[in-house]
């Protein structure tokens, strides 16, 4: 429909596996199998559920008659209910005992965790194939000497694969991060309206080893292995702010990446993709704009944002529950999953595309090299008999002289020019070129990222399945 609101998640940025996991199909049917695990367990126990009934309840898991539902909804006034009546409505003789002894939460809370499972898998294998294409360009460029920068500042140099390595580094700690969040979770099981099970205690004549028994059943069913020890009548919602926390600390680098490229674009030494067809901007037309960067860095900040939702949700849970969160986690926790899959389809598409121009990187790097480079010329000069204290004043007058000069005429630096023509530097002008090789400045960049690379991500790459992004929408 053109005539209310589509959340652009979906309409442009979302791919459609994440979508998939939020969507209603899944949602529902999911809460459809837990209500068949449920069933089928509690007959498994003894309770008078027929393996018919199991059947009937196994036939329509997928056949979700929505409008019924929502007639049902507008009726009853709660959506639990209103999917039993509609499930009931396909399953008449199973109708009486679906959600035997079972609270709203069972379903709801039970098939969030299940959608938080799937969502932070599919953003894992995103994440990693990422640092696949980061690791890749970080080896390619590991020996290139670029201007690092400070305070935003020339500094000493680097390498542009050691730089790529910072960012790869902020992925692997994310990967941590999220493989944390993704342990913790465990389904809520069969608690009750307290979390005390006292329901499932009357429907077991107060055999609490039966009530656990059908608890373990329901979870290896879903393919879970744990489920919480205590709850109330929900689980904990800081396993939410969990999730959600790994997702912002994603979102931070990749804003920490897409902001770097955007000023190396600026810079003109790096360029995300640009499209043959594509049009920078529709008034100037010579302009290449980082668009997928700009996207990477306003979706994050949304995801950035999205956390503290979780994190309030937590903090006010009076007691056993309160109902103040249901609506707050339809946006967030499906929110921050959409745009966190959105940003990484889209860093993932940028780290492979990424275009190097090394004579605009040498170019600045000349430009500055000969300021870096006069302490090693005050040792030289040294090492030839000049005087330390003379040479060190000697370079702070032609150093002034030669940065007004750019600054203020906007010419080239002539530093090296002064101090060649001035005789109280020992050094001719073939050893003060020499003393100009860049790769005399980035120390052990090349190495270290080397060694990052080979040490500790190809091994975990090696590990990982790698995956098909697809079609990345632009």
């Amino acid at each position: 429909m053109k005539n209310s609101y589509e959340t652009p998640l979906n309409s442009r940025y979302a791919s459609r596996e994440m979508q998939y996991i939020f969507s209603p199909d899944r949602k529902f049917t999911t809460w459809r199998r837990l209500w068949v695990a449920l069933a089928e367990s509690e007959m498994e126990l003894g309770l008078p559920v027929t393996r018919e009934q199991v059947d009937e309840l196994k036939a329509h898991v997928e056949d979700i008659d929505y409008d019924a539902a929502r007639r049902h909804e507008e009726r009853v006034r709660h959506d639990v209910m209103a999917h039993v009546l509609a499930y009931g409505d396909v399953c008449p003789k199973a109708r009486g005992i679906i959600h035997l002894g079972a609270t709203s939460c069972y379903v709801t809370d039970n098939a969030d965790i299940l959608m938080l499972r799937d969502a932070m898998a599919l953003i894992r294998k995103k994440l990693v194939e990422v640092m696949r294409r980061l690791s890749d360009f970080a080896m390619e460029y590991k020996d290139l000497p670029t201007l690092g920068y400070t305070h935003l500042q020339p500094a000493q140099l680097t390498t542009v694969g050691k730089r790529a390595c910072l960012w790869l580094q902020d992925l692997y700690m994310d990967l941590q991060e999220l493989d944390d969040a993704a342990r913790a979770l465990k389904l809520l099981g069969n608690r009750g309206a307290t979390g005390t099970q006292v329901s499932f205690m009357e429907l077991f004549d107060g055999d609490g080893e039966k009530v656990d028994e059908l608890e373990r059943r329901i979870a290896d069913k879903m393919g879970m292995q744990a489920v919480f020890d205590v709850s109330g009548q929900t689980y904990p919602r800081k396993l939410d702010s969990r999730a959600l926390s790994a997702l912002s600390s994603i979102a931070q680098s990749a804003y920490k990446f897409a902001q770097d490229l955007r000023l190396l674009q600026s810079f003109r030494e790096i360029e995300e993709p640009f499209e043959k067809n594509q049009i920078g901007s529709s008034a100037m037309a010579y302009k290449r704009n980082p668009m997928r960067s700009e996207r990477i860095c306003a979706l994050s900040r949304h995801v950035m944002t999205l956390v503290q939702d979780a994190q309030m949700t937590a903090a006010t849970q009076w007691f056993e529950r309160t109902l103040d969160d249901s609506a707050n986690r339809r946006l967030s926790l499906p929110e921050a999953f959409l745009a966190t899959d959105a940003v990484l389809e889209l860093y993932a598409n940028v780290a492979d595309g990424m275009v190097v121009y090394p004579k605009m990187i040498e170019k600045r790097v000349q430009e500055n090299l000969p300021f870096m480079a006069t302490e090693d010329i005050i040792m030289e000069s040294v090492k030839n008999g000049a005087d330390r204290q003379e040479i060190h004043e000697r370079i702070r007058v032609h150093s002034q002289a030669a940065a007004a000069r750019m600054k203020q005429e906007g010419l080239e630096s002539d530093l090296m020019e002064r101090i060649a023509a001035d005789p109280a530097f020992p050094l001719d002008h073939a050893e003060l070129k020499n003393l100009l090789a860049p790769e005399k400045y980035t120390g052990r960049a090349a190495e270290q990222c080397e060694r990052f690379v080979t040490k500790v991500i190809r091994p975990l790459l090696a590990g990982e399945a790698q995956m098909d992004m697809g079609e990345i929408r632009i």
